[in-house]
């Protein structure tokens, strides 16, 4: 009883410890989102005006090099000190609410890398790695965890520029860092979150994974949780979506999971071909083009136009044969499925009970075949300006999708229309389940009532006192419809 005790115990700490680090990395995420809104211009420095006004007192991480030469020009000059003090004054706010921001980023990784730590060194009894990748909740958490970690670097470094992060930086230690005893955590900080060069139109060399290994996870976790991803489903959507045409959607969430992980080994995508061949076969058979986090759209194209492997692998997909082979499958999946869908709302058989209830699995079935070429289509067939105009890889990229659109022969206006037809589908599909369902006791009250009822009759009718032509007398049917009273009360 005590060991059974003790499991339970030590199951429920490393799960809610993990799913702690997990909420807390999507709450980052979100507030680094909002505040890349709130980047006050000043810190651009993007107008002459600002730059002749406040040039020499924003700085980027050079500051920290002359620091001493830089405070005593500033105390030489009352003019500049004055300005400065406006500066903390207006800004010192915001500015503590960035650090604030950059600060729980670096200690998610490092909140993190101390939960794997703990694990190995035996914290949480009778737990480990791989007994938690058994866990069906552990498992996705596990996983979760490092993807989450890749997003909140990449959505810091694509949302605040690294210049603008470094200013920011800079000028809150010189306002703030006396004040909120950050010494010993601000030069991590800015360790990690000093520019990577990275802008819309120039993607730097090693980009992103010499920044994703400024503060590297544990190997060992790493190697785990990339075998996991590639061979498991862990999230169980095999068995939701069945047919071999849906599975790159099934692991759709999987996929963009991998391909983030992926950058934290990129010997993987470099060098490891059969690994690459392996995950391209799984994940990437049909598709191109992934989601990889609240509607970050990337093209494989160009993410790993860089990555020997990785692109060597890629190039089964990107065959002219297989492309037009996918896009007339994906075409014939669009007609039928909008056929589908127009005569099921026009003749209004979501309206009728008894369609809805005998037809269930075939509607079903319908939406998601629905979906599956929706979500294919209007990735594959929206163009990338952001790839198209930084000159990385803009050729290949817009050479395949036109190959996409005249062999899909791709209407926007029918996309769109199916898009709204999709829409009313489900809505009234989901209205319609919802009212049987909540109709389910009444009905289920009056078909018992209505088979109490008839099982009398027919008692009554093997019982001689109501007798029909050529019906004889039947006493063991009689004795079996009263006890089938019982049974239905049961």
């Amino acid at each position: 009883m005590s060991e059974l005790f003790f499991d339970d115990l030590t199951t429920v700490n490393y799960s809610s410890h993990l799913l702690a680090i997990v909420s807390n990395g999507n709450s980052i995420i979100a507030e680094m989102c909002r505040l890349s809104e709130m980047v006050p211009n000043v810190f651009k420095l993007n107008s002459k005006q600002d730059q002749l006004k406040y040039g020499e007192l924003i700085c980027d991480f050079s500051y920290f090099k002359n620091s001493d030469a830089f405070e005593r020009k500033l105390e030489q000059n009352q003019q500049l000190t004055d300005l400065d003090q406006e500066l903390k004054n207006n800004y010192i706010e915001i500015l503590t609410r960035f650090f604030i921001g950059f600060e729980s980023a670096h200690k998610y990784i490092t909140d993190l890398n101390k939960f794997i730590e703990d694990l190995d060194d035996g914290v949480y009894i009778q737990q480990s790695i791989e007994s938690v990748l058994d866990d069906e909740d552990g498992k996705q958490l596990l996983c979760e965890a490092i993807y989450i970690y890749g997003i909140i670097l990449l959505t810091i470094d694509q949302k605040i520029e690294g210049q603008i992060r470094e200013r920011l930086l800079v000028s809150f230690s010189r306002y703030s860092v006396q004040l909120t005893n950050t010494e010993s955590k601000i030069e991590d900080i800015c360790a990690l979150f000093c520019s990577t060069g990275y802008t819309p139109q120039r993607r730097p060399v090693n980009y992103p994974q010499d920044y994703f290994n400024r503060i590297k996870p544990n190997a060992q976790y790493l190697n785990l949780i990339i075998g996991r991803l590639r061979t498991d489903d862990i999230y169980n959507q095999l068995s939701i979506y069945p047919q071999t045409d849906h599975r790159s959607t099934a692991l759709a969430n999987q996929a963009a999971m991998l391909y983030i992980t992926l950058y934290f080994q990129p010997d993987i995508l470099h060098n490891q071909n059969s690994i690459m061949r392996e995950i391209i076969d799984k994940f990437f058979p049909d598709n191109f083009v992934i989601s990889i986090y609240m509607g970050t759209v990337v093209n494989l194209i160009d993410a790993w136009d860089t990555f020997k492997a990785a692109k060597q692998a890629l190039a089964n997909t990107l065959e002219i044969n297989n492309l037009k082979r996918i896009c007339l499958n994906m075409q014939k999946m669009f007609d039928s499925s909008n056929e589908s869908l127009k005569k099921i709302l026009n003749e209004n058989h979501l309206g009728d009970e008894e369609f809805v209830l005998k037809n269930c699995d075939k509607l079903m079935k319908l939406s998601k075949q629905s979906n599956v070429v929706l979500r294919w289509i209007l990735l594959h067939a929206y163009p990338n300006t952001q790839i198209e105009q930084n000159g990385i890889c803009p050729k290949r990229c817009k050479a395949v999708r036109e190959l996409i659109l005249n062999e899909f022969k791709y209407d926007p206006i029918a996309t769109f229309n199916m898009l709204l037809c999709v829409s009313e589908f489900e809505l009234q599909l989901k209205l319609h389940i919802k009212e049987i369902l909540g109709k389910k006791e009444e009905n289920w009250s009056k078909y018992r009532t209505e088979t109490y009822q008839l099982l009398d009759e027919l008692a009554d009718v093997f019982s001689g006192n109501k007798p029909l032509s050529r019906l004889k007398r039947m006493k063991h049917l009689k004795n079996g419809l009263d006890n089938s009273h019982i049974k239905l009360k049961i």
